[in-house]
């Protein structure tokens, strides 16, 4: 959670933006249809005192930060924050309410017992229509002054580049990296850059051989050769099914992404 509330101020005071949180709690269907007695479990792991110390510790997070709490609703944004529901919500209200905001922060999920569930995230990606940043623990400095895109040339990416556009503009460098063999049928990534050029965007274009490695390796590889503090890549290209088969770059990226991911489906 530090580091995801860190990221979310990180943008938010560039943009001057309302910020807003809430507890979320496991859906117990979800669990029930794969494990009929998890319900007596979660029931019991996620009550009122974890959705009060949820809001504790946004709240004075946005306390030490100087953040004011929102006073007006429905007026131009502020550097503001809220927290509008005292109970926790189902993960697929993030989907909803999602819908009302132009970019869903959560924590990068893996399966370690600490690590936040996969459930909210794919709530977010596939039910809100919005951009979502995926935080990895590790509490970032900047946000998109050197930016990776990973294009593929396909339409997920071309819609996640656009919704990325307002954070590029803010980056001193962006590289727009195709890996050979990792892409669909689609414009190359210097028509993308070129693109991104005349929205007045300092984008170049890297096209490489993956070798021995796979699509997400060679992303992830690059991120780190060229110091970058953000990744902008779609989520799903291939169905989600068949990545959790075959394994895809989406996946790759999400259990070992070591910097903020921005992605959109």
């Amino acid at each position: 959670m530090p580091a995801v509330l860190e990221a979310a101020w990180l943008i938010a005071k560039q943009f001057d933006s309302y910020m807003e949180g809430f507890a979320v709690r496991p859906s117990l269907a979800t669990y029930v249809t794969v494990e009929p007695v998890s319900n007596l479990a979660i029931s019991g792991a996620f009550g009122e005192d974890t959705a009060r110390q949820a809001r504790t510790d946004f709240e004075s997070f946005m306390e030490s930060h100087a953040v004011p709490r929102a006073e007006k609703k429905g007026e131009p944004a502020v550097l503001s924050f809220d927290w509008p529901r005292d109970e926790a919500a189902d993960d697929l209200y993030i989907g909803s309410r999602g819908r009302v905001f132009d970019l869903i922060i959560l924590g990068r999920p893996g399966p370690d017992p600490q690590n936040p569930r996969m459930p909210p995230l794919e709530a977010a990606l596939f039910d809100s229509g919005r951009p979502v940043l995926v935080v990895p623990p590790f509490v970032p400095q900047t946000i998109a002054r050197n930016v990776l895109v990973a294009w593929n040339g396909s339409t997920e990416q071309a819609r996640t580049n656009s919704y990325a556009i307002p954070l590029l503009r803010l980056a001193d460098k962006v590289t727009v990296l195709t890996v050979e063999g990792g892409t669909t049928p689609g414009p190359s990534g210097e028509e993308a850059a070129q693109h991104l050029r005349q929205k007045g965007i300092k984008a170049t274009a890297l096209t490489v051989k993956p070798g021995p490695r796979s699509t997400g390796e060679v992303i992830l590889d690059h991120v780190r050769s060229l110091s970058c503090d953000l990744l902008v890549k779609s989520a799903y290209t291939q169905s989600r099914l068949r990545q959790m088969i075959f394994g895809g770059a989406t996946r790759y990226v999400l259990a070992n992404a070591t910097l903020p991911v921005f992605m959109a489906h």
